[in-house]
């Protein structure tokens, strides 16, 4: 591994674990068993590096969820692989890290809005549509509100005034939220086939 990629990876480590706020660059330095000065020949300052991990951590959610919609499953399948993929991630991340990510460093937090009002958005309405095709998701849904709605969920469940992270699990918000919102949204065959995947699923 390259050193401006182990930087990165030690960094995202600290930041996901304690929030970003906390972290200076003389714990990642420690963390790492290298000088700060090592780390200054590769990022400028910690906010470089926060928008520069933002930006590498967005990029890999960008090709899983490609990977996800180019399946020739069924649009059942990939909202439980999106649920799976989602998971994975969000069971890594302290809330704290989101809210420093918003009232911090502001350019990495427009990074992180503009792939989820952009590319979000427009992936949802694609798989909503497809499920209609199918005869999975109910033709009343309205796809350009419904998708607005469930990415603006995911952001509500990092709300740590709505959810304190000393009384909520960010991954078991995530997954009502998302388990919520499939259920929602399907006709009764999409239901059952929902169902029959995920039992035994559920997170402990």
């Amino acid at each position: 591994m390259e050193q401006a990629d182990r930087i990165l990876k030690g960094a995202e480590d600290l930041f996901l674990h304690s929030g970003i706020k906390s972290i200076t660059m003389d714990d990642i330095a420690r963390h790492l068993g290298m000088s700060k000065k090592t780390i200054y020949q590769f990022y400028k300052d910690k906010n470089e590096l926060v928008i520069i991990l933002v930006r590498k951590k967005l990029e890999e959610d960008i090709r899983d969820i490609d990977e996800i919609m180019k399946g020739n499953g069924n649009v059942i399948e990939q909202m439980l692989d999106m649920m799976k993929c989602s998971g994975e991630i969000l069971s890594k991340v302290n809330p704290v890290a989101i809210h420093d990510l918003q009232k911090y460093h502001p350019q990495g937090w427009e990074l992180f809005k503009s792939f989820k009002s952009r590319f979000l958005v427009e992936k949802l309405e694609e798989l909503l549509t497809k499920g209609k095709e199918q005869g999975y998701i109910r033709p009343e849904v309205d796809v350009r509100i419904i998708a607005r709605m469930r990415v603006a969920q995911v952001e509500m469940g990092f709300d740590t005034r709505l959810f304190p992270p000393t009384e909520f699990n960010s991954w078991k918000i995530q997954y009502q939220f998302l388990e919520h919102f499939n259920f929602g949204v399907c006709t009764l065959q999409g239901y059952k086939l929902l169902e029959e995947y995920c039992k035994n699923k559920t997170p402990q």
